[in-house]
C-alpha cells in the first residue's frame, strides 16, 4: 500500500466531538477521513434544537483556533454571566459571577445541531480531510503498523490512527472488544424551551430538588432552555400532560425565580446513565466524547470533556511532530488515554455524587448540603476554583 492510501487519521462519527478531531486533525497538517452515516441537517434559524449545551470557555477558544466559533457565535450562541444554584430541600445557594472573576461571561448557550452544521461545513472546507458519507462502520481490522475501518459498502480506509467518536452505542467500541461500566439512573432528563414572567438575567440557573435537579439556560432570543431530571415515571407523566399543567407545574419546581412560566415548546425527554469504557485505546483505535464517557448532564459538561478529550489528543500529536515521531505509537497513545480516563472517571462520579446527595430528602444530607453551599460561596476562593474546574481555565 502506498504512503497517499493511508490516512493519518480516520475518524467514525462526525458529531461535535468527531468532527472538531477531524478539523483539528486536518488544521494541523494530517490526512484524514470523516465517516458519518449521513450528512447532518442544516441548522435552522426558525428551529431550535432542544439539545443544548453550557460550552466552556476553553472548548470556545479550541474552536476558535480552529477557525470555526466565529461562525458558532454569531449564528446563536448566548453568553451568560452569571451561574445561580440552590436547594430546595436544605437552603443554601451559590453563586458565581462573571464580574468577580474579571471575565465578561462564564461561557455560553449553544445549540447541538449549531455546532455540528458549522462544524461539518468548517471540516468541508479543508483540503486534506475527505468526509465520506454515508458510510457506516462494518468491521476493524488492525496489525502493528495501522488499522484499516471496513465499511459496509466494502471501502477499506487505512490509516495510523482510527478514531471512534460515535456515541454511547460506538460501532468501534464494540468492533475492538472494550468493555464499559455502566449504571442506569432510572431517570431521565425532560428538556424544553419555556417564556418567563421575568427576563433570565444572562444566568444559568439551577434547583436542586428531591427528584433531581432543574436547570434553566438562558438563551439568544429570551427563552430559557431547561433540563428537568426527573425518576421515569415522573418524566412520563409530565411529558403527558397539557401544557397548561405543566407550566404550573414547572413553576412551583422552580420556586418562581423568574416569576410564571408563561409558555412552553415541544417537550421530550431522554434516559441517563453513566456509561464508562474500561479502556480508552486498543491497539491503534482510540475512543473520545460519549463512546469512552457519557455521564450526568447535571452540570452540562458531557460536551465539554468530549472536547477536552480533542484537546489533550491534539497536544500529544503536536509534541510527536515537533520530534519526528509517531504520534499513534502505543507509549504517546497511553499516555493520553491515563490522562484523559483519569479526568473524566473523576467528573463521571462526581456529577454522579452530587446527583446522589442533592436528590433526595433524607434528614442528615438535607441538613448538611444547605450549610454547605452557603460556606462555599462565602469562601471566594473556592467559588473560584470550583467554575475554574468547570471553565478548564
Amino acid at each position: 500500500m502506498s504512503r497517499r492510501d493511508l490516512y493519518d487519521l480516520v475518524v467514525v462519527g462526525a458529531g461535535v466531538v468527531g468532527s472538531a478531531t477531524a478539523l483539528a486533525a486536518a488544521r494541523d497538517g494530517l490526512r484524514v477521513a470523516l465517516v458519518e452515516a449521513q450528512e447532518p441537517a442544516a441548522w435552522s434559524l426558525d428551529d431550535a434544537d432542544l439539545r443544548v449545551y453550557a460550552f466552556a470557555p476553553d472548548n470556545a477558544a479550541l474552536l476558535d483556533d480552529l477557525g470555526a466559533w466565529s461562525a458558532i457565535r454569531t449564528a446563536r450562541a448566548h453568553p451568560y454571566r452569571r451561574m445561580r444554584v440552590w436547594d430546595a430541600a436544605g437552603g443554601g445557594e451559590l453563586d458565581f459571577d462573571a464580574d468577580a472573576f474579571a471575565r465578561d461571561h462564564l461561557g455560553h448557550i449553544v445549540e447541538h445541531s449549531l455546532l455540528v452544521d458549522r462544524l461539518w461545513a468548517a471540516c468541508g472546507r479543508e483540503p486534506s480531510l475527505r468526509r465520506v458519507v454515508p458510510a457506516t462502520l462494518a468491521t476493524i481490522e488492525q496489525d502493528a503498523d495501522a488499522a484499516t475501518a471496513v465499511l459496509g459498502d466494502g471501502q477499506r480506509l487505512r490509516a495510523r490512527l482510527v478514531v471512534g467518536a460515535d456515541g454511547a452505542a460506538s460501532r468501534v467500541r464494540a468492533a475492538v472488544g472494550l468493555d464499559t461500566d455502566a449504571h442506569d439512573y432510572g431517570q431521565r432528563g425532560l428538556v424544553a424551551y419555556v417564556r418567563t414572567q421575568s427576563p433570565h438575567e444572562d444566568t444559568a440557573w439551577q434547583r436542586f430538588l428531591p427528584t433531581g435537579p432543574l436547570a434553566f439556560l438562558p438563551c439568544a432570543d429570551g427563552r430559557s432552555s431547561i433540563v428537568w431530571t426527573l425518576p421515569e415515571a415522573e418524566a412520563q407523566r409530565l411529558l403527558a400532560t397539557d401544557e397548561a399543567s405543566f407550566r404550573r407545574e414547572l413553576t412551583r419546581a422552580f420556586d418562581a425565580r423568574l416569576g410564571e412560566v408563561t409558555a412552553v415548546s415541544a417537550r421530550a425527554a431522554f434516559p441517563l446513565r453513566r456509561q464508562l469504557a474500561k479502556d480508552y485505546v486498543a491497539g491503534r483505535v482510540l475512543l473520545v466524547g460519549d463512546a469512552a464517557h457519557a455521564v450526568h448532564p447535571l452540570a452540562g459538561q458531557g460536551v465539554n470533556l468530549g472536547l477536552r478529550d480533542v484537546a489533550a489528543l491534539r497536544a500529544s500529536w503536536r509534541r510527536a511532530a515537533e520530534v519526528h515521531a509517531d504520534f499513534a505509537a502505543p507509549h504517546r497513545l497511553s499516555r493520553w488515554e491515563r490522562t484523559r480516563r483519569s479526568e473524566n472517571a473523576v467528573a463521571a462520579h462526581s456529577f454522579e455524587t452530587i446527583n446522589r446527595v442533592f436528590s433526595n430528602d433524607a434528614m442528615w444530607p438535607t441538613l448538611l448540603r444547605g450549610h454547605a453551599l452557603g460556606l462555599a460561596n462565602r469562601l471566594t476562593p473556592v467559588t473560584r476554583a470550583l467554575w475554574r474546574r468547570a471553565a478548564g481555565v
